[in-house]
């Protein structure tokens, strides 16, 4: 036990000399405090439900592009039948020419779907971000909250596009090419600074996103110094499980069970790492000290008041107090008479 108490005191000392380190802790403790894995775990939940309005809108996009060239829809039926013979293919077709006939209500349904199941979402997400601030919300009315999550929606949304648009400059080839335009893609060294801005801008776009996630999602005003340095942690460790997840995906879709089953598997795998990592950000962010806003109350105001001490003495026994009080006095006076 004294061992125990030993290594426990050493480990506390440790903690508290490194800084970083106590942040981190305390950071976990609040992740684990605040129930960070079953949030994470509804809103994968949330995610995959939210998949299926979505597809229903790129099928009716693909319906209407496939309408306006025949020649891109006559193609796509003829691989059919040369992939798949018989007729099972020609099923497929006829299952092709009712969903582009019918793109127009699968469009419309899979909008407003998607609106419903997509304002869940987002509800679903802020609250799994403020419960890490451990804030109480104040209660307003249920068409306040939906507006305020509509814009929410709405601001995740543009964020995203300008995430895309940096990652699709950094994977584009585009520095490259323009590289190669001034005559600079010989020199030694170039593609190794290609590297590096390429991998920059995966990180800056990353960042970008899980910084105003941490910062204007919670119901809750937040620190965007504290929420900054929490996306950079956030977006390295999302880089490094990128990196990791399509290795592992590649060595799983090679078996027939995972061809099978791994698409949907791997989609909520990544989704709950994902938000895994988006909720510790914030609960580092939460912990920070420029969110600490433990404050100590100041003590009672001391007030001084009279108090009278009844002895509740009968009448005999303060006559009884009186007299040898009073002999006591004649037994001094004869006394010091004698003296």
């Amino acid at each position: 036990m004294q061992l125990i108490d030993n290594i426990s005191a050493t480990v506390e000392k440790q903690v508290k000399n490194r800084p970083w380190l106590d942040h981190l802790v305390r950071a976990g403790g609040r992740f684990q405090r605040q129930r960070g894995d079953y949030f994470a775990a509804g809103i994968t939940y949330f995610t995959v439900l939210s998949l299926f309005p979505l597809l229903m809108v790129a099928f009716s996009i693909a319906g209407f592009i496939l309408v306006g060239q025949p020649d891109l829809l006559n193609e796509l039926q003829d691989k059919v039948i040369e992939k798949v013979p018989g007729s099972f293919g020609e099923q497929i077709n006829d299952l092709i020419n009712q969903a582009i006939d019918s793109r127009g209500t699968v469009g419309v349904l899979g909008l407003l779907t998607g609106l419903y199941t997509g304002l869940g979402w987002i509800a679903n997400l802020r609250a799994a971000l403020t419960e890490q601030w451990e804030t109480q919300t104040p209660d307003k009315p249920w068409w306040r909250e939906k507006l305020s999550d509509l814009g929410a929606l709405l601001g995740l949304f543009l964020a995203l596009v300008v995430s895309l648009g940096l990652s699709t400059v950094a994977n584009s080839g585009l520095a490259a090419k323009l590289l190669k335009s001034v005559g600079l893609d010989g020199v030694p060294g170039a593609s190794v600074v290609l590297s590096i801005v390429s991998i920059a801008l995966g990180l800056l776009a990353t960042w970008a996103v899980f910084a105003w996630v941490i910062a204007r999602l919670p119901r809750e005003p937040v620190s965007l110094r504290s929420a900054a340095k929490a996306a950079a942690i956030a977006a390295v460790a999302f880089e490094i499980f990128k990196f990791v997840a399509a290795i592992y995906l590649r060595m799983v879709l090679s078996s027939p069970a995972g061809a099978t089953f791994g698409s949907i598997i791997g989609l909520m795998v990544f989704s709950y790492i994902t938000f895994r990592i988006l909720l510790f950000a914030t609960a580092w962010a939460a912990t920070s000290s420029d969110n600490d806003h433990t404050e100590i109350a100041p003590p009672a105001p001391v007030v001084i008041q009279p108090r009278v001490v009844d002895k509740n003495l009968s009448t005999g026994a303060g006559a009884a107090a009186f007299g040898a009080g009073a002999l006591a006095a004649l037994a001094l006076v004869v006394f010091g008479r004698r003296r």
